[in-house]
């Protein structure tokens, strides 16, 4: 890469790894307030319905954060999804890292965790957001690489279609433990108890693989066939 490039490169990495650290230390600050002998399933069904809503709305203005990143780091719109997913990356993978500075957790790769909040809580075992994350890094990387060489690059149809579809796929085994509880529970009370007695045991493995493949196609296609041009 241009020495231009990896300057604003290096620069985005230490605001990512930054805001990790962030983000991990507003977790070990919940984590004493509601599972202070460690952090574990079930959840607590009864969170300070404040402290969630807050937890929400940062969430959303962490995805900003990332958006606006992306923004002042370049000007072209492909140029800009490669930033806003490698910043997304680096903060996802330092956030474990911190976590594991801070508080000895997780356990290991396989240790289950809250993902996200938005639109209800996401679930899995960390290794599946980690291989998420390293995938973004292949996909923001190939993009850098193509910028470099064709200032005109575009994401042709195909290849966001199967960008879409693969990441749907890991999105919907992340989101369907809760999902489920919620669309059967009947009455508030009734999903607080269940909640509170849930512990996620087997993870969509296939599915997530499914739309990994998918993913690491689209990637492919998108490099080899910019790459059969020059």
């Amino acid at each position: 890469m241009k020495k231009e490039n990896l300057k604003r490169l290096g620069i985005v990495t230490l605001f990512a790894i930054a805001m990790a650290f962030l983000e991990s230390v507003i977790v070990v600050y919940i984590r004493k307030m509601y599972y202070p002998q460690g952090f574990t399933f079930p959840l607590r069904g009864f969170i300070d319905p404040q402290i969630l809503h807050i937890e929400i709305v940062r969430e959303i203005f962490t995805l900003i954060m990332l958006g606006c990143i992306a923004a002042l780091a370049a000007k072209r719109f492909t140029e800009r999804f490669a930033y806003f997913w490698f910043c997304f990356a680096v903060w996802d993978i330092f956030y474990y890292v911190w976590l594991k500075v801070l508080l000895g957790w997780p356990q290991s790769f396989l240790t289950w965790d809250i993902l996200f909040l938005i639109p209800w809580s996401w679930a899995s075992p960390i290794l599946a957001p980690i291989i998420c994350s390293c995938t973004m890094l292949v996909l923001a990387f190939s993009i850098f690489s193509l910028e470099e060489k064709n200032k005109t690059l575009t994401i042709n149809a195909k290849t966001w279609s199967l960008l879409i579809v693969g990441a749907l796929l890991q999105l919907y085994t992340f989101l369907y433990d809760y999902g489920r509880i919620i669309l059967t529970a009947t009455e508030k009370e009734t999903l607080g108890n269940i909640v509170s007695a849930y512990v996620p045991g087997t993870y969509n493995w296939p599915l997530f693989t499914l739309g990994e493949i998918l993913i690491l196609l689209a990637i492919s296609l998108l490099f080899f066939k910019k790459e059969k041009r020059h």
